[in-house]
């Protein structure tokens, strides 16, 4: 089952960006979310398509249950969670009529999820983290998958703020950048196939999204990123660092991969802020931590490179175009040492070293054309 279940995740992620332009990550943010059991935050303008992805991938699941809302600060608990039972009354139990909303549904989204006011905060709380609705006398489990919540603008009022908590994937949505994709948008069309699975499937991607190794590099890559956050007093919480291992598990999954890698690394871009403005510096470091190191070889080729013009320039005499061979050479010499130093740590910290290894390479051949040169005169 498991080969079918991977094959249909496959082929939804695919139809999905052939439906959805410009929302890769979004997409692939969906499918980690529903396979880690984590919630969806989406900030963006109106009509760049937010619910339509998540009624569209609730549709995927076959017999799953959808519920969509826009919430006001006038927005009562009836409309959320049910009307009061009449009949319940008759029996002194404050219960809720339950049929088509929030607390049957597998996959929710809420609009404008930040005016939810404190008569529904609670039980919204509640029913997201623990998947729990007490109805009554009742506590009743829920089906709840995933969440996608969605606004304009994040929450700034205190009580709001463990509800922008709870949502361990945020993205920041926006209207199609290219005219090609924009075009293509207005001609309409998209994926034709519409790829479902099941829930028994979506239960064995879980298990196996739950299995994916998670090598001790990682491990060690995580301790390293959350100190540099620290020193740009970017702080995050322990709880989701450790509900990043799940997101980086579910992300290898969607990816086709068995154990988490740097791709499943650098998607915490979109976990790790809590405001707008630290999404850069998370990136940016992300990007330094695991491609940091292909930067510096690049520098060293660079280096390399400039040194051979050195040497390589018309100069007064033959005594100094000698001395500056034999400058050129001692200071390649060194780089190729600390091309070894770089790709011997980038592989013990697990990382893909080929392309390092390619760069060193290059300034090998650099070194040997010049001692050729410098044998010839």
């Amino acid at each position: 089952m498991i080969e079918s279940a991977t094959a249909h995740l496959a082929a939804i992620r695919e139809e999905l960006n052939r439906t959805f332009f410009e929302r890769a990550d979004l997409i692939d943010g969906a499918l980690v979310a529903m396979l880690s059991h984590n919630h969806v935050l989406l900030i963006g303008p109106p009509g760049s398509a937010k619910s339509m992805l998540a009624e569209d991938l609730c549709t995927r699941v076959d017999g799953a249950n959808y519920f969509q809302w826009l919430l006001t600060r006038f927005s009562t608990p009836e409309e959320i969670f049910g009307a009061v039972s009449l009949k319940g009354l008759e029996q002194d139990d404050y219960r809720r009529v339950i049929s088509g909303k929030l607390p049957e549904a597998h996959i929710a989204f809420l609009d404008e999820i930040f005016k939810a006011n404190s008569s529904i905060l609670n039980a919204l709380l509640t029913l997201i983290n623990e998947r729990v609705f007490r109805n009554g006398r009742e506590r009743l489990n829920v089906p709840l998958i995933t969440m996608f919540g969605a606004s304009n603008e994040l929450p700034d009022e205190e009580e709001l703020l463990a509800l922008y908590d709870r949502f361990m994937l945020r993205f920041m949505t926006d209207y199609i950048v290219e005219d090609f994709r924009f075009l293509k948008m207005l001609e309409g069309g998209g994926a034709a196939a519409r790829t479902t699975i099941s829930f028994s499937e979506l239960d064995e991607l879980r298990v196996a999204a739950e299995r994916a190794a998670v090598p001790g590099a990682i491990l060690r890559a995580l301790a390293e990123l959350r100190r540099t956050l620290a020193r740009e007093q970017i702080i995050v919480s322990d709880r989701r660092w450790k509900n990043s291992i799940g997101v980086m598990r579910a992300h290898a999954l969607v990816l086709g991969h068995a154990a988490v890698s740097e791709d499943d690394l650098m998607f915490l871009e979109h976990v790790l802020w809590k405001d707008p403005e630290e999404r850069p510096k998370v990136r940016e470091t992300l990007r330094h931590l695991v491609r940091g190191f292909e930067e510096e070889a690049r520098e060293l080729v660079i280096q390399t490179q400039e040194l051979r013009d050195y040497a390589s320039r018309d100069w007064e005499s033959e005594e100094l175009s000698q001395r500056a061979l034999a400058e050129a050479h001692a200071k390649i010499a060194s780089i190729l040492l600390k091309f070894d130093k770089l790709i011997s740590d980038a592989a013990d910290a697990g990382r893909a070293v080929a392309d390092a290894a390619s760069m060193r390479a290059q300034v090998q051949q650099i070194q040997a054309e010049m001692l050729r040169r410098s044998i010839h005169t």
